[in-house]
């Protein structure tokens, strides 16, 4: 049974001037350090990456149903790539707690522009 669906869209330029003006403040406030490692690993392409985490985090919150707010932290939720490559949202601390007992599916693309992300939370029975 479905328990959430989320869906969000984000500019990478928005994502990319606050990491330009806030630094690693604002990284270590939204990104896991796997998060960062793995995006700094793409340089010139590192805000699009970071951008895709980002609304992956943003549809979590809407499938969950809180938005930003009494939700979960943004670094409790970390996006990992499988060997495959297919992204994965883990969940730590008490948004574990809260909603680790969702099976959550994943979806995630991005252009030079735009980031786009899909998640639906499934109870299974």
């Amino acid at each position: 049974m479905i328990y959430g669906i989320g869906y969000d869209i984000v500019e990478c330029k928005r994502i990319k001037d606050s990491i330009e003006r806030l630094g690693d403040r604002f990284k270590n406030k939204i990104y896991t350090q796997v998060e960062q490692e793995y995006c700094n690993s793409f340089k010139n392409k590192e805000y699009t990456h970071y951008a895709v985490r980002f609304a992956a985090k943003e549809a979590f919150s809407k499938a969950i149903g809180t938005g930003l707010r009494d939700g979960f932290k943004f670094t409790e939720l970390g996006v990992v790539n499988k060997t495959s490559g297919q992204a994965e949202l883990i969940l730590t601390g008490k948004t574990k707690v809260k909603y680790g007992h969702l099976k959550i599916h994943l979806t995630m693309s991005h252009t030079d522009n735009l980031a786009v992300a899909n998640v639906i939370l499934e109870i299974i029975e």
